[in-house]
This record gives C-alpha cells, sequence and structure tokens, in this order.
C-alpha cells in the first residue's frame, strides 16, 4: 500500500529524535534528505544550572514544570558527571511534576518516574490552562526552560501566589556545515524538495539567514528564492504524515 508521502522528498533540519522522525516519514513514503541544523548542547556556563540542581536536591520543589523532554535529559546529564545523579532522580520522585506534551512524559518513563499532570494542549497556553485550576499560593514551582522561551510562564507563577525557580539546562549551537546548507539550498532552487522540516521558528532562522545571505546557485537567477518554496512543516505531528496534509503548512515562511 502506497503512503500519503510517497514520492515526497522532505528535509529534515532537526537534530533531537531524528532518526525516529525520519523512521515515521519513511513508513509514509517519504524521502528523507537529512540536514541537522542546530545542535543541543550543555551551557556554555553550566554554573546555573547545577545551582537550581543543588536547591532541588536540598528541598524538593513542590511543583516542577517541564516543557520538553530534551530539557529533563539534560537535567540529568549535568548531574551525572558532578555525581548527584541518584539524588536529583530521588528529588524528582517526591515532586508532582507539571507536562507540556508527550516528550517530557517519555522522559520521565525512560528516567523512571512517573508522569503526573499534562495539559491538554501541548503550548505554553495549554500549561496556563492547566496552571489555572491548581491552588498554586505559597508552592515552590521549579520550571525547566528552553532557549528564548521567554519568561511568560514565570510571570503566571509569580502572579498566581506561587515561587517560581526557572532553570535553562540547554543551548542551542550552529552544527550544520557549509558545504550540507548549500547542496541543500541547490536541492531547493532545483525544485527538489518538497517540505522542509524543521521543530521551530527560531531553528528554522537560521537556515533562512543562509537562504538570504548565499548567492543563487549556479544557473538561477538572483529571485531564485521566491519561485518555489516547499511546505514548510514545523509542528511535531502524532503521525508524521500529518506533518503534510493534516498539519498547517504555507508556501513562502514556517508556521508560527
Amino acid at each position: 500500500m502506497t503512503g500519503p508521502l510517497h514520492g515526497r522528498r522532505v528535509a529534515l533540519l532537526e537534530t533531537r529524535e531524528a532518526d525516529r522522525l525520519a523512521a515515521m516519514l519513511r513508513e509514509e513514503g517519504a524521502e528523507i534528505v537529512a540536514c541537522p541544523a542546530v545542535a543541543i548542547v550543555l551551557p556554555a556556563d553550566p554554573a546555573p544550572a547545577l545551582a537550581w540542581l543543588g536547591r532541588f536536591m536540598a528541598a524538593p520543589f513542590d511543583d516542577l514544570i517541564l516543557l520538553t523532554g530534551e530539557g529533563l535529559y539534560r537535567l540529568r546529564d549535568l548531574a551525572r558527571p558532578a555525581g548527584i545523579e541518584a539524588a536529583f532522580l530521588a528529588a524528582l520522585n517526591r515532586t508532582r511534576t507539571i507536562c507540556r506534551g508527550p516528550k517530557p512524559v517519555r522522559a520521565l518513563r525512560v528516567l523512571g518516574q512517573q508522569p503526573q499532570l499534562r495539559a491538554e494542549e501541548p503550548t505554553t497556553d495549554g500549561v496556563v490552562a492547566l496552571l489555572s485550576g491548581l491552588d498554586l499560593r505559597g508552592r515552590r514551582v521549579g520550571v525547566q526552560l528552553y532557549p528564548g522561551a521567554g519568561d511568560r510562564l514565570v510571570a503566571f507563577l509569580d502572579g498566581a501566589g506561587a515561587v517560581p525557580d526557572p532553570v535553562t539546562p540547554y543551548e542551542y549551537a550552529s552544527q550544520v556545515a557549509d558545504e550540507s546548507i548549500l547542496m541543500l539550498i541547490d536541492q531547493l532552487a532545483a525544485g527538489a524538495i518538497d517540505v522542509v522540516r524543521s521543530p521551530a521558528r527560531r531553528r528554522f532562522g537560521a537556515f533562512s539567514t543562509w537562504r538570504r545571505a548565499t548567492a543563487a546557485p549556479t544557473g538561477c537567477s538572483p529571485d531564485w528564492a521566491g519561485r518555489r518554496s516547499p511546505q514548510l512543516a514545523l509542528s511535531s505531528p502524532r503521525r508524521c504524515g500529518g506533518a503534510v496534509s493534516r498539519r498547517r503548512s504555507c508556501r513562502a515562511g514556517p508556521i508560527s
């Protein structure tokens, strides 16, 4: 049986769970062009995150909000070389966890923990909606953020009478080699890519900057970039076929 993506060439800028996503897309019939654009790395200065871990282990929070599964893994990765992984997991076991979506739920299970609360909508709005139904007055709440997450969630917790303690346990770093991105740009210019799959606007930005700044590929006029834009799917669909057929997509830019 032919999958819904049969004959589609999908460029993946993913780094997180890239192999898993590629396998799911191949099951739907897609041909994968891998070009991981961003690496996820531990903070250049780990001191603030390690200090946060120290506070968490000394007096476990009442609640811990997990926005990403990667964030939980990186907290574990920071704790392990410091010799405090067991203490971190013990504190985690004593804390009510609040997950934004399926990835932190899966990460908790990988670490042997039982997920507790999960937002119905896997967004910051979904987390706020969940928190709005809880009495947070006086509760100490750890907040695992991601780079560029902003302070909206922390501000909400302040307003609800909680005592938030945020941490950002990883950073984004450029990973893609010049030759790889130029090859992808050439394929885009030739109309050989149907879909570009990137997990978020901020990470697609690095590729967009390359696309604007790079001279037109051989044989293309300077307006080559506007001639044909592939569909861009930035959401994480439950079934990857939905990245094209059921998720919002556009011809001119990333999906918000």
